[in-house]
């Protein structure tokens, strides 16, 4: 994190405090762009525990590109620990990463709502989701994801606990073009 960075979220009492706490965070993008959308949707609606062991064993079942997904059966991925809504969802990500032949490459130069349109054309992808892959896969630095529980339990906790969406978001809008980063923080706070 440079001197810019932190000088445009220092004004926010809240994340001054945190910087403090936790040092320079780092963005550091994935360059697997399908790695990523499989890592968010075994994420989704579970603890990251619950996230990453299920990652953990879908990684040891098939190999995990869109032609390892492609050339598993259904069960392999159920007994990763996928859910049957989820193990469909792996799949069409799959299918479109082929029928659409997308690298990182493709979407580098969209621009966020271009990506986020892209994206949740896929069944499964929502804003969330997608929202994860501008930040952990494209490094884009002005993101907030209202839509986490835990950046909006984080807020709730380092701010106040009757904050609303609406209110996040206008106090988020403080930390541009650095959105990204106070969300980093804020997931920082409560790990």
């Amino acid at each position: 994190m440079d001197d810019r960075v932190a000088a445009v979220l220092r004004r926010d009492p809240v994340l001054d405090a945190l910087i403090e706490r936790y040092g320079p965070i780092t963005l550091e993008p994935a360059q697997d762009p399908f790695g990523r959308l499989i890592r968010s949707i075994t994420h989704q609606q579970v603890s990251l525990a619950a996230g990453d062991a299920i990652l953990e064993r879908l990684k040891a079942s098939v190999e995990l590109t869109p032609d390892g997904i492609r050339s598993s059966d259904r069960e392999t991925l159920l007994s990763a620990g996928l859910s049957g809504q989820k193990a469909d969802y792996v799949v069409d990500i799959a299918d479109t990463f082929i029928e659409r032949s997308y690298e990182r490459e493709t979407f580098v130069d969209m621009d966020d709502e271009a990506v986020i349109e892209e994206l949740t054309d896929i069944h499964g992808v929502g804003p969330w989701t997608a929202k994860m892959f501008l930040i952990f896969c494209l490094g884009r630095t002005d993101v907030f994801p209202v839509e986490d529980l835990g950046i909006r339990r984080a807020m709730e906790h380092q701010i106040d606990p009757d904050l609303t969406r609406e209110e996040m978001i206008t106090r988020a809008e403080n930390w541009r073009p650095y959105r990204s980063y106070g969300s980093l923080y804020l997931w920082e706070s409560i790990d």
